[in-house]
């Protein structure tokens, strides 16, 4: 079955790259052995950087369980998760991730993150986009009331 699921994220990356809907990526979240969401990219019809296949996908299956988690999930993606990608998936916490073409075969057909894996490993004041800092102690407020929320949902 895992070919199959395959096979469907492939389907609809090349479904994408064939009608320009999006980009070339697509992805498929199956539950028990069921298709519980699709996703295509979006990015360019939906003028939304972050609507990946992954998320656009991890979007409608949280929504169909009604959960933020995807527990006994697995996540089929026709390419290796980008950076942000990967962060969603990772928060989301599925069971198993599968991918077909790497992140190498996406830079060489124009989709290269590289950049954004290094700008990870600079010292947030010396990256490419300017971060200033503003306003930490009155911004830890929130931390602090959120540990003392004894109704907090903790994820």
């Amino acid at each position: 079955m895992q070919r199959t699921y395959m096979a469907r994220a492939i389907a609809l990356s090349i479904e994408n790259a064939t009608t320009g809907n999006g980009g070339p990526f697509g992805c498929v979240i199956v539950r028990n052995g069921k298709i519980i969401a699709e996703g295509a990219n979006q990015v360019t019809t939906t003028n939304d950087p972050t609507a990946h296949a992954e998320i656009v996908a991890i979007r409608e299956a949280c929504h169909q369980l009604a959960a933020f988690q995807l527990e006994g999930c697995e996540i089929y993606s026709s390419c290796e998760p980008c950076p942000m990608c990967l962060g969603a998936i990772y928060w989301a916490r599925p069971a198993k991730l599968y991918f077909a073409s790497t992140a190498e075969d996406a830079a060489r057909a124009g989709f290269d993150d590289r950049f954004i894996y290094e700008q990870l490993e600079v010292d947030y004041r010396n990256r490419t986009i300017p971060a200033i800092q503003l306003m930490r102690e009155e911004a830890r407020e929130a931390f602090r009331l959120w540990q003392q929320n004894p109704g907090r949902v903790d994820y």
